[in-house]
């Protein structure tokens, strides 16, 4: 493709050197960048690309895409001076594979919690209805029956728009994408179309990164902010951000809720470790998910798939049918009646809405047990309310690692321990080996008892100084449990 082809696709720019010049690979990384590559110098949290732009032309980059100039252009090397280069580039992306999300029907889901478990429900639901699907989540990039690892909530502009593209040639109608904070405030969802945004709800995270929660807000709003007007926009009635979130939106607003009238309201008329029994807009569903926050994830894929236009019974059938995604209140039982529970909850909200749950839920004489960490490079001001939250709704309480990456696990543990109330503290002990945290967690459990390992979830590793352990929490605690019987 010729530059000139994919600069149409762009305004406000400044061009040094020729149009002309060949693009046949897009790259953020200057290792990548080869002969006839635009080499795209973003501005990173860690490093900035334009440190790099002398190694990208000296590997064989053409065209350098940039907000400023840091080496001197040599004969055939263009450079496209930008003033948001990540924003740009999603564009030009974009275009460079021929504008995929225009070709599927892109459904965001963004909030703190609930955007893996929604997103996973929508794809689970249309392939059931007859469609060809793609799934972009934390817990795995679906595209069609293939499956690949995420390593990201949401990827870069390059990978996003190549995973697009390989979706619509393998056929795939619908996408369903978790969109992170990150992925907005980072301009990695710059140039895609989509049909369809919704939002969850919002609680206190990623705080490390954008540095007040009311900047986080900003993050969650500006996906909404940037809907077009053929889109529709789906919000969670019952969060009082959620009307928030839609001010100054484009797109038609549609609302959804279990506590007041909306567009799509839901009751809850039961909810056991069974499962959870609904109302919608007047008709019942009966659900193998468990707990209130996943009565909200169900009824915003049914909003979700009816405003999409799908029958009301056929959505409801294939709900009925539907399991949770891994590591999301993932639950079995050991032989001797002890009931272990994986969740993905990492934040103070979803921790809560977990330990609420099972509270409610398990019989009066069973005691809850709670394996729990906090991870390292990350928001701090939430570890001693995440412990300080397991104290309190939790029976038996160990605090542990989670992933660490480089900070000194103690040490993090030690921040969550000033979170637990003196009158709580008997009931709080502190173990740093996570697998052994889950050992003891099990010796502790008799019948009836429940054991809910949080912070990890589907997550296959533990990530300590810059390497990534195979770790897995459920076989972990499915093993204890069965030498415990």
């Amino acid at each position: 493709m010729l530059l000139k082809e994919l600069l149409a696709n762009l305004s406000d720019y400044e061009l040094q050197g020729s149009p002309e010049n060949v693009v046949v690979n897009l790259t953020l990384d200057s290792r990548q960048a080869g002969r006839q590559t635009l080499f795209a110098a973003l501005r990173g949290t860690r490093t900035d690309g334009h440190a790099f732009i002398a190694q990208a032309i000296a590997g064989g980059a053409s065209v350098i895409l940039a907000e400023e100039l840091t080496v001197p252009l040599p004969d055939g090397v263009t450079a496209v001076l930008v003033k948001d280069s990540a924003r740009a580039l999603g564009h030009l992306a974009a275009c460079f594979y021929g504008f995929p999300s225009e070709k599927v029907t892109l459904v965001g889901v963004t909030g703190t919690n609930g955007k893996t478990s929604t997103a996973t429900l929508l794809f689970r639901l249309f392939q059931a209805l007859g469609y060809t699907c793609g799934l972009l989540s934390t817990v795995e990039n679906r595209i069609a029956g293939e499956v690949l690892e995420a390593s990201h909530t949401t990827p870069d502009a390059i990978q996003l728009n190549q995973l697009l593209s390989l979706m619509v040639e393998r056929g795939c109608t619908h996408v369903f994408m978790e969109v992170s904070s990150h992925a907005v405030h980072q301009q990695r969802i710059a140039g895609l179309h989509f049909k369809t945004g919704i939002f969850t709800n919002i609680t206190h995270d990623h705080l490390d990164y954008h540095g007040t929660f009311q900047n986080y807000i900003f993050a969650k709003k500006a996906f909404f902010d940037q809907l077009p007007k053929d889109a529709f926009a789906l919000t969670n009635l019952d969060d009082r951000r959620g009307m928030v979130m839609m001010q100054n939106a484009a797109a038609k607003v549609l609302t959804y809720s279990l506590q007041q009238p909306a567009d799509f309201k839901a009751r809850l008329l039961e909810n056991t470790l069974h499962g959870l029994h609904l109302e919608i807009n007047g008709t019942e569903l009966f659900s193998r998910l468990i707990g209130k926050f996943n009565a909200y994830n169900l009824l915003a894929a049914y909003a979700c798939a009816e405003a999409l236009g799908e029958s009301k019974m056929d959505i409801l059938t294939a709900l009925s049918n539907l399991t949770p995604p891994e590591g999301r209140f993932d639950h079995f039982r050991s032989e001797a009646g002890v009931t272990g529970i994986i969740d993905y909850a990492h934040t103070p909200d979803a921790l809560e809405k977990v330990l609420e749950t099972i509270q409610h839920l398990k019989a009066k004489n069973s005691r809850l047990i709670v394996v729990v960490g906090c991870g390292g490079d990350r928001d701090r001001a939430k570890r001693p309310l995440m412990a300080a939250l397991a104290a309190k709704l939790g029976d038996q309480v160990i605090l542990t690692s989670d992933n660490p990456r480089s900070e000194d696990p103690d040490a993090i543990i030690q921040e969550m321990e000033e979170g637990v109330p003196a009158d709580q503290a008997d009931k709080v002990v502190s173990i740093t080996s996570r697998k052994q945290a889950i050992a003891v967690a099990a010796r502790f459990a008799g019948e009836k008892d429940i054991i809910l390992v949080a912070g990890k979830g589907h997550e296959k590793y533990q990530e300590i100084k810059g390497n990534k352990l195979p770790f897995d929490d459920k076989a972990i605690l499915q093993e204890a449990l069965k030498i415990k019987a």
